[in-house]
């Protein structure tokens, strides 16, 4: 049996070169903070699927009139 962990699937940034941030430190393109766009290579895929997840909603609220 082999004992090597899988390799993970890398997760597609969530940017889409919009890069403004709002008065609330959130990115107006992307949904994401700015802390989470630092950090984005250095997260784990599982965080950075629960980052998009948190992005999506933020966007979501965003472009609520």
């Amino acid at each position: 049996m082999n004992s090597q962990p899988l390799p993970s699937i890398p997760v597609a940034s969530p940017c889409t070169k919009v890069c403004t941030l709002n008065g609330q430190g959130v990115c107006i393109g992307c949904g994401r903070e700015l802390s989470e766009i630092a950090h984005w290579s250095r997260l784990s895929a599982a965080e950075q699927i629960e980052v998009c997840r948190r992005a999506s909603e933020r966007r979501d609220r965003l472009r609520v009139p």
